[in-house]
């Protein structure tokens, strides 16, 4: 196999799969890559000459791309790192897991075969097992994760505050954009985690009881607290323990301005109290992730209060 003008990466998403297979499989061919989402399609234009790798799953409109410009693609391989291939390996999975599989994986095996398309496989069991497929065995290699200099910013609100969090999407949003040190922490369930599902550096934690949060309060890590309110008619019943869950973490904190905080915070003194007012929010986020003496100045006067 050797070096041609470009090789492309089908994925779903960034995923372990490439990164711990795919990446250095390519790397040591020595040969320039890209990546390509499923939906990534339309925009990619330039295919000559170019070596394909479909990570676990072939999206139909890809598939389709390849059938008509199949003159242009020198090879077509197909990676899995589960035994995709086997009705029966499967069937205790999720419903919604195997119909994924079925539909994007085992459903293109004849496929695949009629085009001559190239497998290969994470180990030596799924190497065994398709050896009809003259696979070809990928090694892992461990990513190289520097250590940073991250802040977490989060919000630890139960499901009641669903409003909340949905106004807080476009701010954390936005200060992930402009600071890359930025992380997002939040709790919620499934909903909650597909409404962030498309800001990378967030981390939506399940819901969990009060012993557990405590536990969780003990933990390092966490920098600047979120504590939102709308003014609507059950939030005006709320109190400022907040204030208290955010401290204790060791964290400083942005509150809404008003009635409720307004009975513990003194702005630039023991936290940020800000009307709610996205810009403000974002300015004044951005404001403590660069001021780490304004951080712990403000925790010091924070504490006094617990």
């Amino acid at each position: 196999m050797g070096p041609v003008d470009r090789w492309l990466i089908i994925e779903e998403g960034r995923n372990p799969s490439t990164d711990y297979f795919i990446l250095p499989f390519l790397q040591k061919l020595g040969v320039s890559w890209e990546r390509a989402g499923f939906n990534d399609y339309p925009l990619y234009e330039n295919i000559k000459n170019t070596k394909f790798i479909f990570v676990r799953y072939i999206p139909r409109k890809w598939q389709s791309l390849i059938d008509k410009n199949g003159a242009k693609i020198p090879e077509v391989y197909f990676f899995i790192d589960d035994d995709l291939f086997d009705w029966q390996a499967f069937l205790t999975m999720p419903i919604r897991y195997q119909t994924k599989i079925i539909r994007y994986s085992w459903s293109k095996q004849s496929w695949l075969k009629s085009i001559g398309a190239k497998l290969l496989v994470s180990t030596p069991y799924l190497q065994g097992k398709y050896t009809d497929w003259n696979p070809e065995l990928l090694h892992a290699k461990s990513l190289k994760i520097e250590r940073d200099n991250s802040l977490s910013i989060f919000y630890h609100g139960s499901a009641s505050h669903l409003d909340d969090i949905r106004w807080l999407k476009p701010i954390v949003s936005e200060v992930l954009k402009q600071n890359s040190r930025l992380t997002f922490e939040v709790i919620g369930g499934s909903g909650v985690n597909r409404l962030f599902n498309d800001i990378p550096r967030v981390q939506v934690l399940h819901p969990m009881k009060w012993p557990t949060y405590i536990s969780l309060l003990k933990k390092p890590g966490r920098s600047i607290g979120l504590a939102p309110l709308l003014d609507k008619p059950f939030n005006r019943a709320r109190s400022h323990t907040k204030f208290f869950d955010i401290t204790q973490s060791g964290a400083v904190g942005i509150y809404a301005a008003g009635d409720i905080y307004g009975r513990i915070v003194r702005h630039l003194e023991n936290g940020l109290l800000l009307p709610m007012k996205p810009s403000l929010w974002i300015d004044g986020i951005l404001q403590l992730a660069e001021d780490e003496v304004l951080r712990e100045n403000l925790l010091v006067e924070a504490k006094k209060c617990l």
